[in-house]
């Protein structure tokens, strides 16, 4: 089942993508796709809904993040060992941790904005978890009973602020406008096995980043077991799980980064794609 939000920002309404792959309207049956609305329950209610009669959303409409009223962003760094090496870190001997500002998010098609005196804005496809009911001490083999679904997550960064500014990496990670997930949070019983997607991005054009999740370093259970003993997760807590190689930081000879007018196209077997252009703040 694929789940979406539409319309204008801060007034997105629930909705779902039938077997045409038309929005329908989802209001009657949720408030919103978030909290409560990620539970098992909800779901398995969800899923009886015919999507058929519900009101069809007919025109040009803007997908709003596909999860509402996020609480915690997650992010697990360097998490495929192509990428570590690419960067020429170690492989982590532990998930790394930092967090991205939940007013980084926006929608997956959505402008991104380099900050004022921004001149290493790069890009990062990962496969983002949603989770779904609350969530402390739980062992890999019940981790992935957690998630209510899967969505495509542009970890945009600011190299410079990231490892420049003195500090964790949150810096380069939150700016406003960093944080694009969607179209689409796909229920887990859909996605099935999450280490066996691929993922692609492509910047004007031509494809920088091509993998898939079955070379993350820690499985998404290994992700949520290990986050869940630090800290309790909640219904529409997310995680973005890493990147694959192919990074602007990461090319060689000379790093290439985002400037204006550039475009971001990427997306992620089963879950969907995004489109972002670039642009400078005033």
């Amino acid at each position: 089942m694929k789940l979406c939000r539409f319309g204008e920002p801060g007034a997105e309404k629930p909705g779902m993508i039938d077997h045409n792959g038309d929005l329908r309207d989802l209001s009657s049956q949720v408030a919103d796709i978030a909290h409560e609305g990620l539970s098992d329950t909800t779901i398995e209610m969800l899923s009886k809904v015919d999507a058929m009669q519900l009101p069809k959303i007919e025109g040009a409409v803007r997908y709003g993040p596909c999860v509402g009223g996020i609480g915690k962003f997650l992010c697990i760094g360097l998490n495929f060992s192509d990428h570590a090496a690419e960067t020429g870190a170690d492989i982590p001997e532990h998930p790394i941790l930092f967090h991205k500002a939940t007013s980084a998010v926006v929608g997956p098609n959505d402008d991104v904005v380099l900050p004022r005196n921004s001149t290493h804005g790069d890009w990062e496809v990962e496969l983002g978890v949603v989770i779904g009911k609350t969530c402390k001490y739980v062992s890999e083999e019940e981790a992935l009973e957690y998630v209510a679904g899967y969505f495509v997550s542009n970890d945009v960064s600011e190299r410079q602020f990231q490892t420049q500014l003195t500090g964790q990496w949150t810096k380069g990670k939150s700016c406003d406008t960093f944080g694009p997930i969607g179209p689409w949070l796909v229920t887990r019983d859909e996605v099935g096995d999450p280490q066996d997607l691929g993922m692609w991005c492509d910047v004007n054009g031509k494809r920088m980043q091509t993998g898939n999740t079955a070379t993350m370093i820690f499985t998404v259970a290994q992700c949520i077991s290990h986050l869940s003993g630090l800290m309790t997760l909640h219904p529409g807590d997310v995680i973005s799980t890493g990147t694959p190689p192919g990074v602007g930081m990461g090319i060689k000879p000379e790093p290439v980064f985002l400037k204006p007018g550039d475009v971001m196209e990427l997306g992620i077997d089963k879950l969907g794609s995004q489109r972002q252009e670039v642009r400078q703040d005033d």
